[in-house]
């Protein structure tokens, strides 16, 4: 050791921003180490680097005791004050036992140490530096290919965009450039790794709040978004500002915001509509394309709807293979149940049909007040019917059945 190491760990705390204390600290533990193996000995040693001339000392430590029951690691009283007569019992004597040739043994340590911590340091910060950026995106370059898995070179590392994270139909040679959204970041045996996606709905989400300064400073919120990637988006937007236009603000204009993150996603649809908190509205407008004809909410504490559409409009409503009424009910929130014009109203004749049969049974309440009172009814159950019985009278038994 000499100076001129002592100035490469500067540079390197410089360059890879490691502390020198810190690597000269680790650089000592293992020289000890070093020392133990190749001597083999298990004295109570400690190796000292001087910080300014990367002189090395190795020092071995001796507690002074009354009777000496190891000569390893213990000295006595009489020993310990011939070397300095102010030693007493409890104080701990130290005298280098550097070996001659420990310099070509320190070199060695020294160089795997400052590797090993270097490597460690980098990750460390690699881990540090992207854990923070998870739910961003970047821009990455594809460095390699393995399989049908896409390594990913973003800054320091490479990030892997796995074949289930990417777009069906999308393909990429090495050296394409393209944005990725950060999913996950892990620490493993092998580093940190960063897991990218493509397919991600949060992707689309970053990707307007780049292009729409109004969602980047917080006058247009998404408040839903849903993505089936490679094929449509919905997204759906909100404002608590009466002169601005959420949707007209996304779309930009003649629609140059909205194009730029169309081609960046290679022509994906983007259905962009109005948030609202009236269950009614947000239904009807999540289902956009297809025009709405009624939007039916039995229970709000449900959010199940059905909603009616026209009769040439009920395949716009469902979409390709359900896709449409799918997002919907991704981004709303709510469950949906599209029926068409004709099919509402059968189901609402057969519905009225039932209700005029029940009508004539005696004792039906149909909810409004009657001339003659409704005469109070229980019902008993048999294997083949119902049985109604008057109050005051013994139950029917069922037919085949004994009393």
């Amino acid at each position: 050791m000499n100076k001129e190491f002592i100035q490469a760990i500067v540079d390197l705390e410089k360059e890879k921003q490691i502390s020198k204390d810190v690597l000269i600290d680790a650089i000592e533990s293992a020289l000890v180490s070093a020392y133990k193996k190749n001597y083999g000995t298990s004295q109570n040693v400690r190796v000292n680097i001087d910080r300014e001339t990367g002189d090395i000392d190795v020092l071995m430590r001796m507690d002074i005791v009354e009777e000496v029951e190891d000569d390893l690691t213990q000295i006595s009283l009489e020993e310990a004050r011939e070397i300095d007569y102010r030693y007493e019992i409890g104080d701990a004597v130290e005298y280098q036992v550097t070996p001659r040739d420990f310099g070509r043994i320190a070199a060695q340590t020294a160089k795997q140490v400052v590797v090993q911590r270097i490597r460690e340091a980098e990750r460390g910060m690699v881990y540090d530096s992207f854990v923070t950026r998870q739910g961003e995106i970047m821009t990455g370059q594809v460095q390699r290919v393995s399989n049908d898995t896409l390594f990913i070179s973003i800054g320091r590392t490479e990030g892997i965009l796995a074949a289930t994270e990417q777009v069906p139909g999308e393909r990429y040679q090495m050296g394409d450039r393209l944005k990725v959204y950060i999913m996950d970041v892990k620490k493993t045996t092998k580093g940190p790794q960063v897991f990218l996606s493509r397919s991600h709905p949060g992707l689309v989400k970053r990707l307007f709040e780049l292009e729409v300064p109004e969602i980047e400073d917080g006058t247009v919120e998404i408040k839903g978004i849903a993505r089936e990637a490679g094929s449509r988006t919905k997204m759906a937007v909100y404002t608590e500002y009466e002169n601005v236009d959420p949707v007209g603000a996304c779309v930009g204009t003649r629609g140059a915001r909205v194009q730029a993150i169309v081609d960046e996603l290679h022509g994906e649809k983007i259905d962009i509509i109005t948030w609202s908190e009236n269950p009614e509205e947000l239904i009807a407008s999540v289902l956009s394309p297809a025009k709405v004809e009624r939007v039916i909410v039995p229970n709000e504490n449900e959010k199940a709807a059905i909603v009616v559409v026209p009769d040439y409009q009920l395949s716009l409503a469902i979409g390709k293979e359900g896709q449409n009424v799918r997002l919907a009910a991704k981004v709303s929130g709510w469950k949906i149940d599209i029926k068409s014009h004709t099919q509402y109203e059968a189901v609402a004749a057969s519905l009225e049909e039932q209700e005029e049969a029940l009508e004539g049974y005696e004792g039906y309440d149909d909810g409004e007040e009657n001339e003659t009172p409704v005469v109070e009814e229980t019902v008993a159950h048999a294997d083949d019917g119902i049985v109604f019985v008057e109050e005051g009278e013994e139950p029917q038994t069922a037919p085949g059945e004994e009393a």
